[in-house]
C-alpha cells in the first residue's frame, strides 16, 4: 500500500471522481489505443475517468523524469510488452508519476490537458503481443458443478486438489472487446446418432474468467519460485473463453479442448496492475479436509493475502432487448476470492518444469463460479447442462447462446476504506455461422 491508494485522492479529470467510475485516480490501468477511424499506429495510454492519457504526448510535455520517464518511453510503444518486461518497479514508478500529475491541484495540469483523449473518440487495441495462452481451471465450484453433470459419482478427478489444471490455448484468436465472431463449425455427435456430423455448434457458451498478463519472463530451464511469482505478473483483465460445448464433448478425449475453444477469446482492453489491486487482497485458505499444497505451491504470503476479492458479473443482451432498448440483464455475480488456486500458484506451477514464460503471455484463470447456484460462470451450469432453461425478464429463455446474443463481463473491487476500481467490460457478440 502506498500514496496512490489513498481513497481521498481526487483528480482534475472530473469524470474520474464520479461515483461508480471504473477508472478513478486510484486505478490507472494500462492499454493501447489510436484515434477511432484512423490508420495511425496504436500507442500506449492510461485510463483516467472517461479519458485516456496519451503516454507519448505526456512524455513530450515533460510529465516524467528518471525511472518514470524510461517506463513511459516503453509504455508509449504500440504494445505494452516492453513495459511488461521491465518489471513491476517500472510500472509502479510510472503509475506514481501519473497519480501525482493527475491529482487535483497538480501544477502539471496545464501541460497535460492536451494529452487527454476521450475514450469515446478512441479505438482500443490488443494491449500486448501475446506469444502464448494457457487456460487454467481454478474454480472448484465450477469444476464440481460441471463434473457432476457428466460424472455424478466422481465430479472431481483425483488430481484436481493437488495441482492447477490447465491446457494450452490458441493466442491468434484472442481479440479485444468489443468482439463479434462467427458461431463455430465442427464435428458433433447428434443425440440419436452413431456417427458425428459437421455442423454449427448448437450449445455455444461463455466462460467468466480473469486474464493474467505475464510481466517479466523466466529463462528456459528455470523456475519461478512461489515467493517471487507475483513479481512476474503485470496485471489482470477480464476474459471470456467462449466454448462450444457440443464440439467439446465429442473431441476432448483424450487430449482436451481443440476446435471447441480456439475460435474466439475476448478480453477487456485495460490491464489493471497488481499494485492497484493491493487494497483488495484477502487471505487464501484451503479446507482442512483437502490436501495441502506441495511445498513449491506453498508460501506464507499466499496464505496471508494471495487471493483477491474481485467482483465479477455476467450480463446478457439479446436481439430482442436491443430492439426494445431495454438493456442487458444480469445472469450471475461472484467473486474471484473463491478461486481454488491463486495467481502466484499458477505461475509457480506453470514454470516448475522449466517452461519459459515470456512478457505478454496470457494466463486464463478458468471459469469463475461461486459456491451458490446464482454465482455460476457459464450457461452450462445455470441451465444444468441445458435441462433447465434460464428464464429472462422479457420472457425469453436460454439454455445456450443464440445468434445475435451479446455477453458482457464486468469486474470491480469495492470495500470500506478504499476507492472503488474497475476493469471496464469485455463484450462479445455471436454472429451466424458461415455454413
Amino acid at each position: 500500500m502506498n500514496e496512490t491508494h489513498d481513497p481521498l485522492l481526487r483528480s482534475w479529470v472530473e469524470s474520474a471522481n464520479a461515483a461508480g467510475s471504473d477508472f478513478p485516480i486510484q486505478n490507472l490501468p494500462f492499454g493501447v489505443f489510436r484515434p477511432a477511424g484512423s490508420a495511425q499506429r496504436f500507442r500506449g495510454g492510461v485510463a483516467i475517468g472517461d479519458s485516456i492519457i496519451d503516454l507519448e504526448a505526456a512524455r513530450a510535455r515533460g510529465a516524467f523524469t528518471a525511472t518514470a520517464l524510461e517506463a513511459a518511453t516503453l509504455g508509449a510503444q504500440s504494445s505494452l510488452n516492453a513495459l511488461m518486461a521491465a518489471g513491476p518497479a517500472a510500472a509502479a514508478a510510472l503509475r506514481l508519476a501519473l497519480s501525482r500529475a493527475l491529482r487535483a491541484g497538480s501544477p502539471q495540469r496545464p501541460s497535460l490537458e492536451s494529452a487527454l483523449v476521450p475514450q469515446s473518440a478512441a479505438e482500443l487495441g490488443l494491449p500486448a503481443q501475446i506469444g502464448d495462452y494457457t487456460d487454467f481451471y481454478t474454480s472448484i465450484n465450477h469444476a464440481t458443478a460441471v463434473g457432476r453433470l457428466f460424472r455424478p459419482d466422481q465430479p472431481l478427478m483425483p488430481n484436481y486438489r493437488w495441482l492447477p489444471i490447465a491446457y494450452h490455448g490458441r493466442c491468434s484468436s484472442i481479440a479485444v472487446s468489443p468482439q463479434a465472431f462467427l458461431r463455430p463449425m465442427g464435428q458433433r455427435l447428434p443425440a440419436t446418432g452413431e456417427a458425428p456430423v459437421l455442423d454449427r455448434s448448437h450449445r455455444l457458451d461463455y466462460e467468466l474468467e480473469l486474464g493474467v498478463f505475464v510481466g517479466r519472463g523466466n529463462a528456459l530451464g528455470t523456475r519461478i519460485g512461489i515467493d517471487a511469482a507475483e513479481s512476474h505478473v503485470f496485471g489482470l483483465c477480464l476474459l471470456n473463453d467462449w466454448s462450444a460445448r457440443d464440439l467439446q464433448a465429442w473431441e476432448y478425449q483424450p487430449l482436451g479442448p481443440f476446435l471447441a475453444k480456439n475460435f474466439a477469446t475476448t478480453i477487456s482492453p485495460w490491464i489493471v496492475t497488481l499494485e492497484a489491486l493491493e487494497p483488495y487482497r484477502v487471505p487464501w485458505t484451503r479446507g482442512a479436509d483437502d490436501p495441502q499444497p506441495l511445498a513449491y505451491l506453498e508460501h506464507r504470503s499466499v496464505r496471508d493475502g494471495g487471493a483477491f476479492d474481485i467482483q465479477l458479473e455476467v450480463l446478457l443482451e439479446t436481439e430482442a432487448m436491443r430492439g426494445a432498448g431495454s438493456g442487458p440483464v444480469r445472469l450471475s455475480h461472484t467473486s474471484f476470492r473463491h478461486a481454488y488456486w491463486t495467481i502466484a500458484q499458477l505461475l509457480a506451477h506453470h514454470s516448475v518444469n522449466g517452461c519459459n514464460l515470456r512478457s505478454g503471455d496470457l494466463l486464463g484463470t478458468g471459469t469463475q463460479s461461486g459456491p451458490e447456484p446464482s454465482e455460476a460462470g457459464s450457461l452450462l451450469e445455470l441451465s444444468r447442462g441445458g435441462k433447465e432453461p434460464v428464464r429472462l425478464e422479457n420472457g425469453e429463455q436460454r439454455c445456450f447462446l443464440e445468434d445475435g446474443d451479446a455477453i458482457i463481463l464486468r469486474g470491480y473491487c469495492a470495500r470500506g476504506g478504499a476507492a472503488r476500481i474497475g476493469f471496464g467490460e469485455a463484450r462479445g457478440r455471436v454472429m451466424p455461422a458461415q455454413m
